[in-house]
């Protein structure tokens, strides 16, 4: 049976997996890639080290496969989506990697929405600009670094830079290619939309744009040598991972809410229309005359990760010697907080927020004999209703028969089910672990001819699923919580701004 290679690249690790054709995953090889946070509010990492790191992850999947390197009949990529990737006219990286938790164009963003900017980029892209978007990073370059401006030959994202490592062809797909400069009606790049960033003048530094499943190279005898690839297997275009992530789960589909519980809080349905609004971005899906709205905020499990990495450091370090799972570790005092009533309520705004990067984090309602347990409950809580900040404003716009999780948390049954008690409403967690790697895998495979389409490939491979129901009690307590969270929330967003300026008055050199 022919196999099919998956690239799956986050914000901290590099993944390579290997799939048959009928959706059984082979194997999966993963190697970390260091991030540099040189200044504040600055992410970023280094490219050949990103390529480097995925080439050996490569070379280990196809080890672990038990499959022969020829027996890949296509490889394609996806990655975190905005943040930037420069190559001068040469061809050569440009400076570092941007990833999108990079914060350092929030000023040029706030006065943005102090003017037109918002206003006009709304109504030509579909979406207000963000910190991390490339319309903000490249501003950010030309006021701070015009030399590296200067010398822009091609602008490109995450995925993008892996394709060309891998093939030595330089482009981007449709889905990619909207997170700035495209008219939303047309689907295509826009010299307007550029200009109303004052960023026209690197109209022809933007990548020529190709179906996700559309063969847009080979693997070159280079990339064959550091990976164990054949020289000369067909490269797809592949999608940005927050679409990959809802293909590779079977909901890239109209009228499925894909929900992508990681990193970022994704929240995205497809639809035949465009629909604009200022709560969600309407970006292109992977076929023409489809658009993918998604409602996202930096505030998902990264804020779990940071309780764990903060107060869990001990436990971590004992699971990291054994091999055991600190998720299991910490499961009983979990379950023993889920039993029991709490007046504590968690703002996941560690990292982002859907108020804008001006947002704080913070415990509200906490007492001398409340536990970790009890805090780590609430920070779950936190991010379900984050996401239904978000899956709210997507149910006003769009018809919605079906909810589909992955990520990271769908792992956990009782966080699952937490998530349909929040959203009182049915959520389908599938069989597929890697569903972002799947769904570059899927448009290889469309590539080559394996599915007519990526879409049709996520429907015959039947992946299994599982459909946790909401308890009506328990939906009725977490609507009620719900309710106080966004009231306070409210409350505290005037605050903000004055909250942020105490570590400009910290004489002790806090930040």
């Amino acid at each position: 049976m022919p196999s099919l290679l998956g690239i799956d690249n986050g914000l901290t690790v590099t993944k390579a997996v290997i799939f048959d054709a009928d959706g059984t995953q082979l194997s999966v090889a993963r190697r970390r890639v260091p991030q540099s946070m040189p200044y504040a509010r600055w992410v970023e990492r280094d490219m050949a080290g990103l390529w480097q790191a995925t080439a050996d992850a490569i070379k280990e999947a196809i080890a672990l496969s038990g499959r022969l390197a020829g027996d890949i009949r296509a490889v394609a990529a996806t990655a975190h989506g905005d943040g930037l990737y420069l190559l001068d006219k040469d061809r050569r990286p440009l400076g570092p990697g941007i990833l999108s938790l990079d914060s350092r164009a929030g000023e040029i963003v706030e006065r943005w929405s102090a003017d037109r900017v918002f206003e006009d980029a709304l109504a030509r892209t579909g979406q207000a600009p963000h910190v991390s978007a490339p319309s903000a990073l490249l501003a950010w370059i030309r006021k701070n670094q015009p030399d590296r401006y200067g010398r822009i030959g091609h602008i490109l994202a995450c995925k993008d830079w892996l394709r060309f490592c891998l093939s030595g062809t330089i482009g981007t797909d449709r889905t990619e290619a909207s997170t700035s400069f495209t008219d939303f009606r047309t689907q295509a790049f826009a010299p307007d939309a550029m200009r109303i960033f004052g960023l026209d003048d690197l109209f022809d530094a933007l990548p020529l744009m190709a179906h996700s499943a559309e063969i847009v190279g080979h693997v070159t005898a280079e990339a064959a040598e550091m990976t164990g690839l054949r020289k000369g297997t067909p490269v797809a275009c592949g999608l940005h991972d927050v679409t990959a992530s809802a293909l590779g789960m079977g909901g890239h589909e109209e009228g499925v809410l894909a929900i992508v519980a990681g990193t970022y809080s994704i929240n995205e349905v497809v639809s035949t229309e465009p629909r604009v609004d200022p709560r969600w971005l309407c970006r292109n899906a992977i076929d023409a005359g489809r658009w993918n709205n998604m409602a996202i905020s930096p505030a998902s499990t990264a804020n779990y990760d940071w309780f764990l990495d903060t107060f869990c450091r001990s436990e971590q370090d004992k699971t990291g010697a054994d091999g055991g799972s600190i998720h299991n570790l910490l499961a009983a005092e979990i379950d023993a907080a889920l039993k029991k009533s709490s007046t504590i309520l968690f703002h996941p705004y560690l990292f982002g927020s859907p108020f804008g990067d001006v947002a704080s984090g913070s415990f509200v309602g906490l007492h001398g004999w409340h536990n970790r347990g009890d805090m780590l409950k609430a920070v779950l809580e936190g991010i379900a209703f984050n996401h239904r900040t978000h899956v709210e404003a997507l149910r006003e716009g769009f018809a919605i028969s079906e909810i589909r999780l992955t990520g990271g948390g769908s792992r956990n049954p009782a966080f699952v089910q937490m998530f349909a008690d929040v959203l009182n409403a049915p959520v389908i967690v599938t069989s597929t672990d890697e569903a972002a790697a799947f769904g570059a895998a899927l448009c290889a495979g469309a590539a080559v001819g394996i599915f007519a389409t990526p879409q049709q490939g996520a429907r015959q491979v039947g992946m299994t699923a599982r459909q946790y129901e909401p308890v009506p009690a328990s939906s009725a307590v977490f609507n009620e919580r719900f309710s106080l969270y966004g009231r306070i929330a409210g409350a505290l967003e005037p605050h903000w701004p004055e909250i942020e300026k105490l570590a400009r008055q910290d004489t002790g050199g806090g930040a």
